[in-house]
């Protein structure tokens, strides 16, 4: 018991409720997107369970709406699987990039590092090359529960609630990405990575099939990489 009471304080670490605390804006701002993504996957015909299994076990908010799109515009479901993963491409360079941070082996750090979500990322930052793992885990915990309950929302009373783009809950996904690069953008090389990606993914989003922009703009972010 004195062990299991160790390990629950440990967990429980100070830096795990600032970063529970600090991700409450962005976990909100998460829940009232979830509702929109359950109630845009329902109508693009995904059933409930899969939907809200989506959800629970990927857990990629900008990935689940890519999937969604392409299905609900009739696409297979290697297309849209596709399309997820390009957009998921970000988070080979975040995960390069906090992984030192990580403990344990290779398999230990693969299980620690499924927790990074953007805002996760971004909040358990040190800002000298190395991250918090608790704030990272706090962050992130608190993001899924709402993440998840939202999506359930969505899809049991979607058919009650109002459309989410008349409500503007379809410009809150973009708003989230800009608040988490505006904190990001603290010295040159951060701020030319940002405008380089953008460049990028502007550019290669008007040519390029969908996704390839995405995945191009986040192999930009290696250029700030540094053992």
């Amino acid at each position: 018991m004195a062990a299991e009471t160790t390990t629950t304080a440990r967990v429980l670490s100070p830096t795990f409720r600032a970063g529970a605390r600090d991700a409450v804006p962005f976990a909100l701002a998460g829940f009232a997107v979830a509702i929109s993504f359950g109630i845009a996957a329902r109508s693009a015909g995904v059933p409930a369970l899969a939907t809200i299994a989506m959800s629970a076990f990927v857990y990629a908010g900008a990935a689940q709406f890519a999937a969604v799109a392409i299905l609900a515009q009739g696409g297979s479901v290697a297309a849209a699987v596709l399309a997820a993963v390009l957009m998921n491409a970000r988070y080979i360079a975040m995960g390069v990039s906090i992984g030192p941070s990580l403990k344990g082996g290779r398999l230990r750090r693969a299980l620690e590092g499924q927790s990074v979500v953007d805002a996760s990322w971004a909040l358990a930052n040190r800002g000298d090359g190395r991250f918090d793992r608790h704030t990272l885990f706090g962050s992130s915990a608190l993001q899924y529960c709402t993440w998840l309950t939202g999506t359930v929302v969505g899809v049991v009373a979607g058919g009650v609630l109002p459309n989410p783009e008349d409500l503007g809950i379809d410009a809150m996904f973009p708003a989230f990405f800009l608040a988490l690069l505006v904190g990001e953008m603290r010295d040159a090389q951060a701020r030319a990575v940002a405008i380089g990606g953008a460049i990028v993914a502007v550019v290669l989003g008007l040519l390029a099939p969908p996704g390839v922009g995405i995945l191009a703009a986040a192999l930009v972010a290696l250029v700030g990489v540094r053992r």
